[in-house]
């Protein structure tokens, strides 16, 4: 086994598109965050700051993942949040940089979202480390 290696998501997600058209419609960071499992740079998402009421959703597809009432102040430099919304995520291995860790990816379109870490807050102890650009934010209205 591979230190390198990573363990795919399920091959079939009810959004599918050819990688030329994810390139198409996705910016060049939120594709290569989404499609290609990168890390965008800690502190440098507008998502760190937000603290309206409202929902998280993957930028990829747009299906609602997290709720803003899940999210925290991690300290690392990205969106953090103590819980998905039922269903939006799932997860898988990752091996690559000589560690094992837990990658989180949407359940509707497979796009690479970030981590989770046990490390995080009650009431789940669980730490939703995700990258800002693989999300947008759609504030509650009054």
């Amino acid at each position: 086994m591979s230190l390198f290696r990573k363990e795919a998501p399920a091959a079939h997600y009810p959004v599918e598109k050819p990688d030329a058209e994810w390139r198409r419609e996705l910016p060049p960071e939120a594709y290569r965050v989404l499609r290609q499992h990168g890390t965008e740079r800690a502190g440098t998402s507008p998502l760190n700051k937000e603290k309206r009421p409202g929902t998280f959703l993957c930028a990829g597809c747009g299906q609602p993942v997290f709720d803003a009432a899940t999210k925290f102040e991690s300290g690392t430099g990205w969106p953090s949040f103590w819980q998905p919304r039922e269903g939006a995520v799932g997860t898988t291995t990752d091996r690559s940089f000589f560690m094992v860790r837990t990658e989180v990816h949407c359940a509707n379109c497979g796009g690479h979202l970030g981590h989770v870490f046990p490390d995080g807050p009650p009431p789940t102890g669980e730490r939703y480390c995700m990258n800002g650009v693989a999300m947008t934010f759609r504030p509650e209205e009054d």
